[in-house]
């Protein structure tokens, strides 16, 4: 006795493609359409299980709903000259009305009641040209992300320094003007030492040879005076820089 015709719609109806590279899993998808008012106790098998992972594998479809089944590719090496011979088969029956137990369904199903449909699997590598395109694509997207980033740094120092008003920028001037001048005053002191030091360097060598000690004192407060002067200029130069890019920054 025929067989009844497959009530379920497969898509794809009669093929299943796996497209590589094979040096990872590929996945196809089946979908199962129940177009009927019944619901629908399904199965899918294969001729080769130890290369396929299915889920679902087998459930129930209710009545006018679908369901998306997933066929897994194991990696393998792939070999152009080889045709694929695998193949699947979607088996279903009707499910009772008072079904209770799917596992029972199948045991006692009898083979006027089952319904099957086959699939073929079929191996496609990519083009070359495709592998070129998806290579160019990524460039392009790559030379965009980068052009933005070139094009947005500039404008950063422009916001920064918009956000001075007029009145900010005057007083920052004026105390750059103030600190200019505090470290001329410093200058023209430290000048004045040196001067001052000069004089009594000239002094007659027998006041020098008499109190030996004293001159070498002399000479060590001018010095540490001078250098306590150079420092305390510096320090306010760092300290001018530090206040404009300080003020600059917020």
């Amino acid at each position: 006795m025929a067989r009844p015709e497959q009530v379920l719609v497969l898509e794809p109806p009669q093929e299943l493609k796996f497209r590589g590279p094979f040096t990872d899993v590929v996945t196809a998808t089946l979908k199962l359409t129940n177009p009927t008012d019944r619901n629908v106790c399904f199965k899918v098998k294969t001729t080769a299980p130890r290369r396929y992972c299915v889920r679902p594998n087998s459930g129930i479809i209710d009545a006018g709903t679908s369901i998306n089944v997933s066929v897994m590719l194991q990696p393998f090496e792939y070999d152009p000259n080889e045709k694929s011979k695998h193949k699947f088969m979607v088996q279903s029956i009707l499910a009772p009305r008072d079904m209770t137990d799917m596992e029972g369904v199948w045991k006692e199903a009898k083979s006027d009641e089952l319904m099957d449909s086959k699939l073929r699997c079929s191996f496609e590598m990519p083009l070359e040209n495709d592998k070129a395109h998806e290579s160019e694509s990524g460039k392009t997207v790559s030379f965009s992300t980068s052009t933005c980033v070139k094009t947005e740094l500039p404008a950063l120092p422009k916001s920064a320094s918009a956000s001075l008003d007029d009145d900010e920028v005057k007083k920052i001037m004026e105390e750059c003007r103030q600190l200019q001048m505090e470290v001329q005053r410093l200058r023209e002191e430290n000048k004045q030492i040196r001067e001052d030091d000069g004089l009594r360097k000239r002094k007659p060598t027998q006041t020098a040879a008499s109190h030996p000690g004293t001159m070498a004192s002399t000479a060590m407060m001018t010095k540490d005076e001078g250098l306590s002067t150079r420092i305390l200029a510096l320090c306010l130069l760092f300290f001018v820089i530090g206040a404009i890019v300080g003020k600059l920054v917020l």
